[in-house]
């Protein structure tokens, strides 16, 4: 009992800490879609800050009672850690610039300088909407994977293994699947046309490092390739 209490300590960040980095990615959110606006009177961004700082919440909530280890993991914050593969370090650090445009774009796009016209509104209510079940399937995935860290490393400090229950019995990597749908959804959101350029680049380096990260963990994990036979799609069911 003493031994798993040690490390529950050393995995865990202390409560205050955890807390105030997310008040922070809370602040950072609505600042860096409104700033490029230029404006606070943008509604969809509001609304769309809203869904992202309840899933924060909710999932913070969450993992702090039931699983600290994975919110410790999960609220690293750095692209480049270490135990990451190297291929990782370069995939996530042009993820974290394409991120930040994804979030960019759209405010300079649609309110700003009005590049393009604002898509219709129809479509911006959808890329709203459907973001809320990809965020509540995203809880579901958490809930299932104690090892989901950020970056692409076999945690054999904490017993990294096989999970091939709930989601992941639809597919092998269903955390990318869910966060596919809330990339191409944020531009559609916005209703920025030039948000969707980032968005498509952001889809295709996850498709990359789904691919990527698949063959680590069939060379690496054990378990895994027997895993691989019985749910035999990537990211997409039915497909790859």
């Amino acid at each position: 009992m003493s031994q798993a209490l040690e490390q529950h300590t050393l995995v865990s960040p202390p409560k205050l800490s955890r807390w105030l980095s997310i008040a922070w990615r809370m602040l950072f959110l609505p600042l860096v879609f409104l700033v490029p606006a230029g404006t606070w009177r943008w509604w969809e961004a509001w609304v769309l800050t809203a869904v992202y700082l309840g899933y924060a919440i909710g999932i913070g909530l969450y993992l702090s009672r039931h699983d600290p280890a994975l919110l410790a993991e999960r609220l690293k914050a750095s692209p480049v850690q270490k135990g990451q593969k190297a291929w990782d370090k370069v995939v996530m650090s042009v993820m974290v610039v394409a991120g930040l445009s994804l979030m960019i774009v759209p405010g300079l796009d649609v309110v700003r300088f009005g590049w393009s016209e604002p898509l219709p509104l129809w479509v911006r209510l959808v890329g709203l909407v459907v973001q809320v079940p990809a965020f509540f399937f995203v809880g579901l995935v958490m809930r299932e994977n104690t090892f989901l860290a950020r970056v692409v490393k076999i945690d054999a400090g904490r017993g990294h293994g096989v999970i091939t229950t709930g989601p992941y019995a639809l597919v092998r990597h269903p955390m990318y699947l869910a966060v596919l749908v809330i990339i191409v959804a944020m531009p559609l959101a916005l209703g920025s046309r030039y948000g969707l350029i980032p968005a498509l680049v952001m889809a295709a380096l996850l498709v990359l490092r789904t691919a990527l990260e698949d063959r680590t963990l069939h060379r690496e994990l054990p378990g895994y390739p027997e895993y691989a036979q019985q749910t035999r799609f990537r990211l997409l069911p039915g497909i790859w």
